[in-house]
């Protein structure tokens, strides 16, 4: 057993897998990463009750969760989940971007969900564990990362409605691709006039998995009639614009000023999404955090007006969207192909996860 100490944070103990992939094993599993398939060797760890705290903080060998039946979870849904990842850098060290932000995400999200508060500390000191414990996994093509799935869950085994008392922090990690198969390119939406993901005093704003099984009926829908994302409106007048099951959406008008809908407790708080608004800013874009009603979107793509769509989060960065449609309309965004607001931002916003480019935010954190 051995242990990693990073700047102010606490001690994680490492307990090194007796089974870990061969070197063949993970070269093959890096030559063509698929996204959240294949996992590391190790997994971080820590553990909290009502009494003693968080505890336990360790680094141990990747696998199953052993749960009681009663687990408060699997009853209660009370749990919580971030996204991120480890960029490999040509001198071959590993970075995150902005982790501190996600950090304090998952503490929201936990304070929403009624479930302990993980410190800026411990959060960056897990993931700084793994990666340097399975820094081999961090692939290096084009593309290409180490996603990490940080994520807290109630595992108090107990039948009743209240606050578990008992919670495990956990992180995970798997070598990944692009998020959509074909690569980045136009992606085809739709947008849901039924369903919805969240509503005013929910749980919009936390990442939490509920909001996300609300969405996968929609999306399936969609799936069957040839749509790649849904894109959901809100509950309470049905008439403007939120977010995809996923990701946040960004509008680009023809006078280059560009609008997203405002984060207002139902919609996620993306750190994709705050980082591109950054760029749009300093590259002289107007930028408008506001509702953005169904109707004028439909109207600016039916006149010109606007002239790009594009989606945005930690997964697939920045996705050009080329058509948008509904039970009463279907929409070509410009041209169908991606624009070049949306190609130039992601290039930017690429080239300084991946060490191409200068970072004048500070926004990159080294983990190894």
């Amino acid at each position: 057993m051995s242990t990693v100490t990073t700047p102010a944070s606490p001690t994680f103990q490492i307990h090194r897998s007796d089974t870990p992939a061969s070197d063949a094993e993970r070269a093959a599993a890096l030559a063509a990463p698929r996204f959240g398939t294949v996992f590391t060797d190790h997994m971080a760890r820590v553990s909290w009750t009502h009494t003693d705290g968080w505890t336990g903080r360790r680094v141990e060998r990747y696998g199953p969760l052993q749960l009681d039946p009663a687990t408060a979870v699997l009853h209660y849904a009370q749990e919580i989940f971030e996204g991120l990842k480890a960029y490999r850098y040509p001198d071959g060290s590993v970075w995150s971007f902005r982790p501190e932000a996600n950090a304090a995400r998952f503490a929201r999200s936990a304070r929403r969900l009624a479930l302990p508060e993980l410190s800026e500390a411990d959060f960056l000191g897990a993931i700084t564990a793994l990666v340097e414990v399975d820094s081999a996994w961090v692939p290096s093509g084009e593309e290409t990362s180490l996603y990490l799935r940080p994520f807290m869950y109630a595992s108090e085994p107990f039948l009743g409605v209240r606050a578990s008392r008992e919670a495990e922090f956990l992180v995970i990690a798997s070598p990944v691709g692009p998020y959509f198969p074909g690569g980045v390119k136009p992606v085809s939406i739709w947008v849901s006039q039924e369903y919805h993901r969240a509503g005013d005093g929910g749980t919009g704003a936390a990442k939490c998995g509920g909001n996300y099984a609300a969405s996968l009926l929609p999306q399936q829908e969609a799936s069957a009639k040839g749509f790649e994302q849904v894109c959901f409106l809100d509950a309470r007048t049905n008439t403007q614009l939120e977010e995809l099951g996923g990701m946040n959406i960004v509008v680009v008008h023809a006078d280059g000023s560009v609008v997203t809908p405002a984060v207002s407790g139902t919609i996620l708080e993306g750190v994709t999404r705050s980082s591109v608004l950054t760029l749009l800013e300093q590259a002289g874009h107007a930028v408008s955090e506001r509702p953005v009603l169904l109707d004028e979107l439909r109207a600016g793509l039916a006149d010109g007006s606007v002239t790009e769509v594009f989606a945005c989060g930690t997964a697939a960065v920045m996705t050009p969207i080329g058509r948008l449609a509904s039970d009463d309309f279907d929409l070509l965004v410009g041209d169908g192909a991606a624009g070049p607001v949306t190609t130039g931002i992601r290039a930017q916003l690429t080239d300084i996860q991946y060490g191409r480019a200068a970072d004048p935010h500070g926004w990159m954190h080294r983990l190894v």
